[in-house]
């Protein structure tokens, strides 16, 4: 509604307008609340006064409260005036000078004394704001009574809102609602799913408060209806002369906008204007918190706009999509001027329809003035581009945001450190981790978890164990999955001493050894090269009940293989097989790799056939035991049969893999083929030994003398 107040104040009201402007400076000062005081409000809202949140309270106050109450009461009920008055004096300030462009800040700010003055004498008085609609009086016209009038409902609205901010404030950090909290994140509701459910459940407590106060208050008010009752009866011959408390309020929130009271207000006069800086940034924020708190609704769209939104709702996937958006964008913005929420809509729509489209026009909206992007709005293209591993996109979002002064906070440094761990990327998730820190934020579960099996992953156990020891002095427990992750990652390596250190570890936190960690020590004490250690494990294992199986077997002799030690690893095996073991495809293929060493051709070969009865395909690797012993022996046909694998299958082949089979071709004289595996070894990215390389040259020089493409046999 757009009322021009220039026609609503009396000639009483123009006349007494016209002394206020012709006086002192000091005659045109508005009254405001005092600037500490308003300060404390921002920081803290204040609990407002039943008088002023709800419009209505009891028609008397108890006589029988005692003097101390009655004081705090009384400060509660000036502190909710001023932010009453202070909060009206802002908003009509608006309409005033909206209705007065060309007047000066003195004239306007009398004007909003005489209608401060006005209302405060209407408020004293216990005035009724809606016969001054009807019958105006000598100052004000109706006009003005229902602007002041409305005015005063908004305020009330404002205040309102920002009660029951504080109030929902109070419920979303009670304890009930962080437990809920707690256990949905452990069971991984995150993001915006559980910032919503936290609001819900915080909401429903809040309703829940607000039921229970409910039956107390009626179940006070009927005690207190029939105790006046009685009073009235008994004091029916006290008269009129009555004592009346002066700061009772009469009214009810049926009429709103304005508090009905009698007796003097006790508001504060500090001689400030309300031009001034001062009040000018302290009435601004007042008003920012409450459009946060209520947020504007969007424009309707109409007519050629709404024509626009189509054609940007109906772009597809195309070539030159960056360009036609950008168009559309641009033409839209020119017809609906936007602002924050406009665009908040728009993207919602664009979202609804398609997700890939909205991330691009999203991208573009960041760079509008009137989009007024947040940093949230930048961490949920960081956290959508994470979700897909799009490192490039987010370091575009990141140097858009370095270019505005824009630091990432701990959302944004959390989704890259699980960005970077689910890509192995060390030192890129080592810089978001010590970022985080620097923040003050302390990693929870499921950070540690990502480090550590980023390190795993990485086969850098020992930076995994230090975030473990890290968690546990932090009184966090480490799952049972992350101590067998670490135990995995030291086998692996062939670190027994580190190996031992986590299995002492999880037997100390409470985890009882298993079959598969008795197997990973053994394996680590194997690959260490320490069959003593190897056969210590090995016992311990069965004497906690487990029995070894095929893998555990083939370790104990890949172990005695390394030292040569072919009785020992005899002698174990007939002790097993009284046992009732039988072995299997692992512990037959260490076999025929040790015997092949040896050139016990006939021995090997008997191990390839009992592989072949148990009816499982050998292993790839076997092919290399293969190989290398066929070709110690100059049996060409059986040599190349066995290269013929190994080469379909060189992806699979590793660094030693292409060393043995070199060597062993160039010993066998087998020249030709062994340059054709140097080649391979070189496309595959290895870097052949020094050792290899001098062979290598060496016997090229020599085979140089004499035809290189004769095999042995054929000479």
């Amino acid at each position: 509604m757009n009322l021009r107040l220039r026609h609503l104040i009396s000639k009483q009201t123009l006349n007494k307008l016209t002394r206020i402007t012709s006086s002192s400076s000091s005659s045109s000062a508005i009254f405001v609340a005092h600037h500490n005081h308003t300060q404390n409000q921002l920081k803290t809202p204040p609990f407002l006064p039943t008088q002023i949140k709800n419009f209505h309270s009891s028609p008397q106050l108890n006589h029988s409260v005692s003097a101390a109450v009655a004081d705090d009461e009384e400060d509660e009920d000036e502190a909710a005036m001023n932010e009453f008055l202070s909060r009206f004096v802002h908003n009509m300030r608006g309409k005033l000078n909206e209705s007065y462009p060309d007047c000066d800040k003195p004239t306007i700010d009398a004007m909003l004394l005489v209608i401060v003055e006005k209302l405060v004498s209407e408020m004293e008085k216990g005035g009724n704001l809606e016969e001054k609609l009807v019958s105006g009086n000598g100052d004000f016209s109706e006009d003005l009574w229902k602007t002041v009038w409305d005015v005063s409902n908004n305020v009330y609205l404002e205040m309102e809102r920002e009660k029951k901010k504080e109030k929902m404030k109070k419920f979303l950090q009670s304890e009930e609602v962080k437990s809920m909290a707690r256990f949905a994140s452990e069971v991984g509701v995150r993001g915006d799913m559980l910032h919503e459910l936290r609001f819900k459940w915080a909401r429903e407590a809040m309703e829940k408060a607000e039921f229970y106060e409910g039956l107390e208050k009626a179940s006070e008010a009927a005690k207190e209806g029939e105790l006046g009752k009685a009073e009235a009866e008994a004091g029916a011959g006290a008269g009129a002369g009555a004592e009346v408390v002066e700061d009772s309020f009469v009214g009810n929130n049926d009429d709103g906008g304005l508090p009905k009271r009698h007796g003097k207000i006790k508001y504060k006069l500090y001689g400030l204007d309300l031009s001034g800086s001062m009040w000018k940034e302290v009435a601004d924020k007042v008003h920012e918190a409450g459009e946060v708190i209520s947020p504007q609704e969007a424009k309707s769209i109409t007519g050629k706009c709404k024509l626009v939104t189509e054609k940007i709702l109906g772009l597809g996937k195309q070539d030159d999509f960056d360009t036609v958006v950008s168009q559309l964008l641009n033409e839209w913005k020119e017809l609906l001027q936007p602002n924050r929420v406009d665009w908040v809509s728009l993207l919602q729509r664009i979202k609804e329809r398609d997700g890939s489209m909205y991330i691009k026009v999203m991208e573009h909206v960041l760079d509008e003035p009137s989009f007024q992007a947040n940093i949230r709005d930048y961490s949920k293209l960081i956290d959508i581009y994470g979700e897909e591993n799009r490192s490039e996109d987010i370091e575009r979002i990141l140097k858009k945001m370095s270019e505005i002064g824009m630091e990432p906070d701990i959302v944004i440094l959390t989704a890259l450190l699980y960005m970077y761990s689910k890509g192995n990327n060390v030192e890129q998730a080592n810089a978001a981790y010590e970022a985080l820190k620097s923040q003050g934020f302390k990693p929870d579960m499921e950070v540690y978890n990502s480090m550590i099996m980023m390190y795993v992953n990485a086969e850098k156990p020992k930076l995994g164990e230090t975030l473990m020891r890290e968690m546990e002095l932090r009184d966090m427990k480490p799952t049972e999955d992350i101590y067998m992750a670490l135990l995995r990652a030291f086998a692996k390596n062939g670190d027994s001493i580190g190996a031992q250190r986590i299995v002492n570890t999880m037997q100390f936190a409470g985890f009882q050894q298993t079959a598969e960690s008795c197997a990973l020590l053994l394996e680590a004490c194997v690959k260490s090269g320490n069959p003593s250690e190897a056969r210590n494990c090995f016992n311990e294992m069965m004497n906690l009940g487990f029995k070894p199986d095929d893998r555990c077997t083939s370790y104990m002799i890949s172990a005695y293989e390394k030292k040569n030690e072919l009785g020992k690893a005899l002698n174990l095996l007939l002790q097993l097989e009284k046992g009732g073991f039988e072995p299997g495809v692992s512990t037959y293929s260490v076999l025929v790799d040790w015997l092949g060493k040896l050139q016990l051709i006939d021995e090997a070969e008997q191990m390839l056939t009992k592989i072949a009865k148990l009816g499982e395909a050998p292993p790839f690797k076997i092919q290399v035991s293969l190989c290398d012993m066929y070709a110690r022996a100059k049996m060409e046909k059986k040599t190349l049969q066995a290269l013929g694998v190994l080469e379909a299958k060189k992806d699979l082949l590793e660094y030693q893999d292409f060393e043995r089979i070199i060597h062993t071709l160039l010993k066998g004289d087998f020249v030709q083929d062994a340059q054709r595996m140097y080649k391979l070894m070189e496309g595959q990215g290895f870097v052949p030994s020094y050792d290899l390389q001098m062979r290598f040259m060496a016997t090229q020089s020599f085979s140089g003398k004499s035809d290189g493409s004769k095999r042995p046999g054929l000479r």
